[in-house]
């Protein structure tokens, strides 16, 4: 996670996020190029989901939007050069070999909250995902959602203005997803600004404020949820939708 500093109360409402600006961006592998050029805007707070079939780009995307890679060409930018606080969670959260509590604790101690705030912030966030009686456990024996949910909880308690989620609910059963999906719910609630990717289109259709689609590496299309689900303008989407196979 990026390291900012950390306001309080961790549930006041956020200000608005600045704007993420991709230009003509392209991230190649050797002479074979895995995403772009890309060109294309995201305000407000969505929640964006990033669509698309297999191999189209969107977990790259995502790295790129939240700096973990390089752009091969072109040049990502924040609004007014004003980079926010940000956190990602993967498909697969990456927990420290601690209690939950403390995965939480050690988050806000690199991020310089005060040690005296530290616990109860970390158990305030606990208690609000529902991890409570989990608190004291460590955190890689715990179930795949409740190991989502820590990973949510620990972005929470750093309060960010952007949020990117990499198909956060891709090997969960329905309860666990639905639990995710009302974390994501919050987030959004607060003015996080919420950028995630999905194979899933009916948890699209549920969460999407607009849709970014992707396939063979290029954005097809960049529009409002309804509009997407209602009437597609690309092939792709079109297919996509439809359930066909999208190249």
């Amino acid at each position: 996670m990026t390291s900012f500093h950390v306001p309080h109360p961790a549930s006041s409402i956020l200000s608005p996020p600045p704007a993420l600006c991709f230009d003509g961006v392209s991230f190649n592998h050797g002479e074979q190029v895995l995403l772009g050029p890309c060109s294309f805007s995201l305000e407000g707070t969505g929640p964006t989901l990033v669509m698309g079939p297999n191999g189209a780009g969107k977990s790259l995307l995502l790295r790129l939007a939240h700096g973990l890679l390089l752009p091969s060409q072109g040049q990502i930018t924040w609004s007014n050069n004003r980079c926010p606080r940000q956190a990602m969670v993967f498909q697969q959260p990456v927990l420290l070999r601690r209690s939950a509590v403390a995965n939480l604790v050690h988050a806000l101690a690199v991020n310089n909250v005060p040690r005296r705030a530290r616990t109860n912030l970390a158990r305030d966030a606990l208690e609000r995902f529902g991890l409570t009686a989990c608190s004291n456990k460590p955190a890689r024996v715990l179930s795949g959602g409740e190991q989502q949910r820590l990973a949510l909880a620990r972005a929470w308690v750093l309060s960010p203005q952007v949020l990117f989620l990499d198909e956060p609910t891709s090997a969960l059963d329905p309860a666990a997803i639905k639990a995710v999906e009302a974390a994501v719910r919050e987030f959004h609630q607060r003015g996080t600004r919420i950028v995630m990717t999905t194979h899933d289109l009916h948890q699209a259709r549920r969460l999407a404020g607009d849709v970014l689609f992707l396939s063979g590496g290029k954005v097809r299309e960049h529009t409002p949820a309804e509009a997407f689900f209602n009437k597609p303008v690309s092939r792709e989407a079109q297919a996509f939708i439809a359930g066909e196979l999208v190249e």
